[in-house]
């Protein structure tokens, strides 16, 4: 199976840990070298929010229990990557 590169998981947190902490959680699972968070919603209780990793070959399992740890929940896998480098999305004239 072709390593994975790059997943952009849809989370939902609760306000502590913060967004800071997430991102550092997550960046020190080995399998990860990369980690970014965008906040999408926020209201009294929890947040939503975009999570990026990329990683030599990312070990989803392990992202997704240290999200888990920290409080939140994985919604969707909104973005993969996957082969021997990124594929980066080109605009093409059709669109």
């Amino acid at each position: 199976m072709a390593p994975l590169r790059r997943v952009v998981v849809d989370v939902l947190t609760p306000h502590e840990p913060t967004m800071l902490e997430i991102a550092s959680e997550v960046a020190d699972s080995e399998s990860v070298t990369a980690v970014d968070v965008t906040l999408l919603e926020s209201d009294r209780e929890v947040r939503n929010v975009k999570l990026t990793v990329e990683g030599e070959a990312i070990r989803l399992d392990d992202v997704e229990d240290t999200v888990e740890d920290l409080g939140g929940t994985v919604h969707s896998v909104d973005q993969v990557a996957c082969g021997e480098y990124v594929v980066e999305e080109r605009t093409v004239p059709q669109e």
